[in-house]
């Protein structure tokens, strides 16, 4: 199954808890809440690269299953990571205390980032 394609931010949860948590300013928070972010990813059998845009903020990280990369993270600090692919539709990143989960069903892009108890869900849909 291929992640490439073009995704819209459907529905998120607990955004506001979970940023405070990540260290993000409250300004930064309260001006990204409402912004439909759009997601860009492009898939090159192990190879990948993601953009996301929200607003005028554009988070742009590229990595290959399995290899470590360096990541972005939404504070814009860079951390190294492996990402894992799960069965043919899961990505697991682990980076500085966070656990990234993509899973891919159909159109719908389901991501779940935990930090210790916390954890944020992001429900976006191919466009």
């Amino acid at each position: 199954m291929s992640f490439t394609g073009k995704y819209e931010l459907q529905s998120q949860e607990n955004f506001e808890p979970f940023m405070k948590a990540m260290g993000l300013p409250e300004d930064q928070i309260q001006k990204g809440k409402d912004i439909k972010s759009i997601s860009e990813i492009v898939q090159d059998g192990k190879k990948f690269k993601v953009t996301v845009t929200t607003g005028s903020k554009v988070l742009h990280n590229e990595f290959t299953i399995g290899e470590e990369c360096e990541m972005e993270l939404l504070t814009g600090e860079k951390v190294k990571a492996i990402v894992q692919m799960e069965g043919n539709n899961k990505l697991v990143a682990k980076l500085k205390g966070l656990t990234s989960v993509t899973e891919l069903n159909g159109d719908i892009i389901t991501n779940t980032l935990t930090l210790g108890d916390l954890t944020y869900k992001r429900i976006s849909k191919r466009i």
